[in-house]
């Protein structure tokens, strides 16, 4: 095992990881480690936009106000106001890197989107994370104290032991670095920092059907939980309405259909042509994720068909191709040209509301460790997201990170030693044929009872599975040599067995959480957090943890 020390290790080169590594660069040694190539990161795959309130018929309480009531009572109030009020600021700080926002004559051009009450999302045309991510990327590669490792995927972070004493007297462990797994040398180095962000993103290879690159397999939320940190709100996962149907795709990632192209004007319709969202919602296409996915979800079961269409026919052929190329070639490149005909879509696993919990510095419950973006709960989204405050909630956090970490290097203690890495273990490639079939067994297991739309019985059912899995994964993992794929896996059946747990407890139907046997809201309890941890020296074991 190979040894390495840096004051800021960073696991993760989306928005979050990459905003965070440039404002730390400047004042400490910084590594940061990305599982694949630095451009694979659900940032990229961003086509809508990034929330800002630019206009001079938009305000900051607008702003405000569309996020808390699309978070259905769940928001932080005071982490929504922080994330609305920094916005311009981190706008104009992205576009002084060189980020190119979509202009009309001069002026920023704005879309509107679901949940909002204002045209506020800058864009670059349709392809909005691939600019920022292309900026971002360009100009850590230049920093001269940044170091950037890619294909090194986290296994575990590195932890001070957990002691009897050191637990009574309610001393929690600190977190100084990780073990990360050098995919292409088949390496275990032990990283060793006195700061650790995760800015890993999220969990959509949990399910079937998804919106999500290859890498989102819960990476930082499960290393988190397994150290101690506090998770939170892990049941409310929100599904895309529309993503491009392709029936033989199978467990692949499903072609975004951004909703940009709703608040453009286009317009749902069954495959016989009839408009069905004013059944739903007064607002109709523009109304939230949520509401929309389950309209979609309920027309798709009353019909028993496969898809609805996204109808775009109505709108200028200029300004569609114009202003929505990556939606233009992924249609054309499978026979549709979307000016004409109408787009099949269904919804799809999308982004992860919960995470890990984090203050508004973005510091977690265990001492050096912090979290920022998709993996990070940070109360910004609550019960569901209001479209393109994800990249917002990524800088603005980021930028406080970078002032957090500051602070915790001078205060930081010297630097303890890890422990070896056992390289020992066995490949038994029939073994390994079960492994592949765990995980999608897990994904679907997931997609069919953990969904759009659950009920006590299905949860109950896929926790059964789900825990037998995970005790199969595990045993598999201890004897194994360690490898990529394997680490991933074992990411995935906890983070999946995690949100099982949070949708069982909470019996009510919340945002994105819909229950069919807990249709309504809890009124006797109000709104509360799920808060799951694997020791009892921060939170509950499971249960609710504290009203808003």
């Amino acid at each position: 095992m190979s040894r390495r020390r840096t004051d800021i290790l960073i696991i993760g080169s989306g928005i979050a990881g990459l905003s965070l590594a440039l404002k730390a660069s400047r004042y400490a040694d910084v590594l940061l480690a990305t599982k694949k190539d630095s451009v694979d990161t659900a940032t990229n795959w961003a086509q809508g936009g990034i929330a800002a309130v630019t206009a001079g018929d938009d305000d900051f309480r607008l702003h405000l106000e569309d996020t808390l009531r699309v978070g259905a009572g769940l928001c932080r109030p005071e982490a929504v106001q922080l994330v609305v009020e920094s916005a311009p600021a981190r706008i104009r700080e992205l576009m002084e890197l060189g980020v190119r926002f979509t202009r009309h004559e001069g002026e920023l051009a704005l879309a509107r989107e679901g949940g909002h009450s204002r045209a506020r999302i800058l864009h670059h045309h349709d392809h909005t994370g691939q600019e920022i991510e292309s900026v971002l990327l360009q100009k850590a590669r230049e920093s001269g104290r940044l170091e950037l490792l890619e294909h090194h995927l986290m296994i575990d972070l590195l932890m001070e032991p957990r002691s009897r004493m050191a637990f009574e007297a309610g001393r929690v462990p600190r977190c100084f670095g990780a073990y990360i797994l050098d995919v292409q040398n088949d390496l275990v180095e032990a990283v060793e920092a006195k700061a650790v962000v995760l800015c890993t993103g999220g969990s959509g290879m949990a399910y079937y059907h998804t919106t999500n690159p290859s890498i989102a397999t819960a990476d930082g939320v499960v290393a988190a939980w397994r150290a101690g940190a506090v998770v939170g709100n892990l049941e409310f996962f929100q599904f895309h309405p529309t993503t491009l149907y392709e029936p033989d795709t199978g467990s692949q990632s499903r072609a975004l259909i951004t909703e940009a192209l709703r608040g453009f004007g286009a317009k749902l319709r069954t495959r016989t042509g009839e408009s069905f969202m004013h059944l739903y919602d007064e607002r109709k296409e523009l109304a939230p994720r949520d509401v929309v996915a389950r309209a979609i979800d309920a027309e798709l079961k009353k019909r028993g068909e496969p898809y609805v269409v996204l109808d775009c026919t109505h709108l200028s052929v200029q300004r569609l191709r114009e202003e929505f190329p990556y939606v233009d070639q992924i249609c054309h490149q499978r026979g549709i040209d979307f000016t004409r005909d109408p787009i099949p879509v269904v919804p799809a696993a999308h982004y992860q509301c919960g995470g890990v919990v984090t203050d508004l510095e973005a510091r977690t419950s265990l001492p050096g460790l912090f979290a920022v973006g998709e993996v990070a709960m940070t109360g910004v989204h609550g019960a569901n997201r209001l479209a393109s405050n994800s990249l917002l909630e990524a800088v603005v956090f980021a930028d406080r990170a970078a002032e957090s970490c500051k602070k915790w290097l001078r205060e930081a203690a010297p630097l303890p030693e890890a422990e070896e890495w056992s390289a020992e273990g066995t490949v038994n490639q029939e073994e390994w044929v079960l492994v592949e079939h765990n995980r999608d067994e897990i994904r679907k297991i997931m997609w069919d009872y953990v969904g759009i739309v659950r009920s006590t019985l299905r949860l109950e059912r896929a926790q059964r599975r789900m825990q037998l899995l995970r005790k199969e994964i595990e045993d598999f993992f201890r004897r194994t040599r360690v490898n990529g794929p394997l680490v991933e896996l074992r990411n995935l059946v906890v983070m999946a067995d995690l949100i099982v747990q949070s949708a069982i407890s909470r019996r009510e139907s919340r945002g994105l959480h819909f229950m069919t046997d807990y249709p309504d809201l809890d009124r006797k309890s109000g709104p509360e957090d799920t808060i799951l941890s694997r020791y009892h020296s921060s939170a509950p074991a499971s249960g609710r943890h504290g009203p808003r």
